[in-house]
């Protein structure tokens, strides 16, 4: 199986920590949030993986390279073990024009088949991987037609998600008829957004050269979904599972701390440094604040 993970971002929500960093290298825990999307198309039954990069992005290669300085430490088992198991390949996007314009320099790589896209900084937690759970509904399905994971996304997101609307044509698999790039709310035909994660088919290339920029000089990848349909079925597919959004420093650090509370090293430290930060839950000790520092309401 082929997958291609976009990894070009420029990650200005980061900034300053991105200015020399990619964001897909950013920590979650204990590894860097890309290595958790490899994680996830290896698990999936990926053995040819492209990273689409960009400039000051060579953080990434490193990662996944041999390093004989580190040696055979115990903490890269895992590491290693992804380079055995998958050949990862790098292409560039020379410049930031969208998720679109990213996927279409998988083109000559990915030639006439099927394909998986994970986004390099988004985490999904499945007890079976998102992405083999997309690859199954494409099988099913009839191996013929494009398949994208979605949730319902609360009203205060609809305009930063790919929504779609269709029939569901059985449960959690619904057959799309309408695809629209970050609605505002009144506009949204559905509260169904596109998560980050496809399985496709060849054809959405010839939709990517076709699909004009749109707002930013940006090629959106729903732009060409869009298009597909005139050519083919195309179908959305709720998943089982959590998705963790590292799109901005709070998601980033709310991340952090839920990999943590469920860690079986760091879990009852973090929840007893917590307790006592915070206070007991009779609210007898609160953590202390400077006065510079109003609190201000969620």
């Amino acid at each position: 199986m082929k997958v291609v993970i976009p990894a070009a971002g420029l990650g200005l929500r980061f900034l300053p920590a991105t200015k020399s960093m990619p964001k897909e290298m950013l920590p979650v825990l204990d590894r860097p949030i890309i290595q958790y999307v490899v994680e996830e198309a290896v698990d999936s039954g990926a053995d040819d993986i492209l990273i689409v990069t960009g400039r000051s992005k060579r953080a990434v290669e490193d990662h996944f390279d041999y390093s004989p300085e580190h040696g055979d430490h115990r903490a890269l088992g895992r590491l290693d073990e992804l380079s055995t198991r998958a050949h990862i390949f790098y292409v560039r996007q020379r410049r930031p024009r969208g998720l679109g314009d990213a996927v279409a320099c998988a083109a000559r790589h990915v030639g006439t088949d099927p394909f998986g896209v994970l986004l390099g900084d988004t985490i999904n937690v499945c007890e079976v991987p998102l992405l083999k759970q997309l690859h199954d509904r494409f099988v099913a399905l009839g191996g013929k037609s494009s398949v994208v994971a979605v949730d319902v996304v609360p009203d205060s997101k609809v305009s930063d998600y790919g929504i779609v609307a269709g029939d569901e044509i059985s449960p959690g698999v619904i057959e799309v008829h309408t695809l629209v790039e970050k609605p505002a709310l009144a506009d949204a035909p559905s509260r169904y957004g596109i998560t980050g994660a496809y399985f496709l088919t060849p054809g959405v290339f010839r939709c990517l050269r076709e699909t004009p920029p749109g707002r930013n000089g940006e090629v959106q990848l729903t732009d060409a979904l869009r298009r597909l349909l005139a050519h083919e079925k195309l179908y959305a597919v709720t998943f089982e599972g959590k998705r963790y959004d590292i799109g901005d420093r709070f998601l980033w650090l709310k991340t952090n701390i839920e990999f943590a509370l469920k860690d079986p090293e760091h879990g009852d430290r973090l929840r007893a440094f917590l307790a006592e930060e915070l206070g007991e839950p009779s609210g007898v000790r609160r953590m202390t604040r400077r006065p510079s520092a109003p609190v201000r309401s969620a």
